[in-house]
């Protein structure tokens, strides 16, 4: 176990893992009949441009796959060796990276954190989307201030997605990861965004964070719906 480890660990290894985790999702998504709920989803996300994307940490294998080819996005990835292998795969996506993670405060002020909300903050201002995971670190489902701050900070509006397909393994760990599998049925639901005042006190900011917590909820339990129907 420690030998793969170690082997994991390496440079040579990361980009392999990369490459083949990017090819594999090219490939879900090539083999994947996907429904967009609502049908204008995309139109209301152009007209917000950029806008911040929020996903559960869970389902993030398929956040590539929510835009269009044509848009310019950045996405937050960890700065975990774990995170490395997430980068390489986003970037060969065409999906830039900025690495760092937040606190359970809801702040992003370690591991990179005070950079990375800049990076996100620069890029939103560049005109990239920024996909991040809404979670809290090792709390599954529960939205962190972070987003809803670096929102209020830049003006730009959130907007909550959940992706799901027919075919998938659950994974028992913090935050239920799912691994999609090819074929069948895919769903992306998007619910409205999440506008939060540049003057949001504390107890509006507490009240965004949880209305973009239920919305992402809602939108998981739809997608799943979707796919599972008979």
């Amino acid at each position: 176990m420690r030998i793969w480890r170690r082997i994991g660990r390496q440079h040579w290894a990361k980009i392999a893992v990369g490459i083949a985790a990017a090819e594999y999702i090219r490939f879900i998504d090539k083999t994947v009949t996907l429904t967009v709920e609502p049908a204008d989803a995309w139109d209301r996300a152009e007209a917000d441009m950029p806008i911040i994307i929020a996903f559960w940490h869970g389902q993030h294998l398929l956040a590539t796959n929510a835009r269009k080819s044509s848009y310019k996005v950045k996405m937050l990835v960890s700065m975990h060796h774990d995170g490395d292998v997430n980068a390489i795969a986003a970037e060969r996506l065409g999906v830039g990276t900025i690495r760092g993670s937040g606190n359970h405060a809801g702040g992003f002020v370690h591991k990179g954190g005070v950079a990375a909300f800049q990076g996100m903050i620069d890029a939103l201002a560049e005109g990239y989307s920024v996909a991040l995971s809404a979670d809290v670190p090792k709390v599954s489902r529960k939205a962190g201030l972070g987003i809803v701050k670096l929102a209020q900070i830049t003006g730009r509006p959130i907007h909550p997605i959940a992706i799901a397909t027919t075919h998938r393994i659950v994974l028992n760990n913090w935050d239920r990861s799912t691994i999609n599998l090819p074929f069948g049925r895919g769903a992306g639901v998007v619910p409205q965004a999440v506008r939060v005042a540049a003057d949001a006190d504390d107890a509006a900011l507490e009240a965004a964070r949880q209305l973009l917590e239920d919305r992402l909820n809602v939108a998981t339990k739809r997608a799943y719906e979707i796919v599972d129907r008979r």
